[in-house]
């Protein structure tokens, strides 16, 4: 069983920055490392879930939602098995419950790679991003 951890919300201003991160504890180190996909989702007050960004498990690829691409970064850091999420420039439609995601399913890593976490396996408890004017 994964356990997920978020951590590094807050509250900004716009044009800010934060950084969130992920700690994972649960599973076995190498194979978290070689076959999970990890994400960034967020749910905002009376919106549905939206993917942000995802790293597929390998090296390489990253997938973001057009509303971040340019600003927010994904990486993971296999050492200490971290996610992490840098967002530079921020607005205040990024005010958002923010939620790492895994799964090591071939179906939902391709569902993850579009974006979509309807069948994630594991979630974190969610870091709140504020971000005023």
């Amino acid at each position: 069983q994964v356990q997920l951890v978020e951590s590094g919300g807050g509250s900004v201003q716009t044009g800010g920055s934060l950084r969130l991160s992920c700690a994972a504890s649960g599973y076995d180190y190498s194979a978290y490392r070689s076959s999970f996909c990890l994400g960034w989702f967020r749910q905002a007050p009376g919106k549905e879930r939206e993917g942000v960004a995802v790293i597929p498990a390998g090296i390489g690829k990253t997938y973001y939602a057009d509303s971040v691409r340019g600003r927010f970064t994904i990486s993971r850091d296999r050492a200490t098995n971290t996610l992490n999420l840098q967002m530079n420039n921020l607005k205040r439609e990024d005010t958002a419950m923010y939620y790492c995601a895994a799964d090591r399913t071939a179906s939902a890593c391709l569902q993850m790679t579009a974006l979509d976490g309807r069948d994630v396996a594991y979630w974190g408890q969610g870091t709140q991003v504020t971000v005023s004017s």
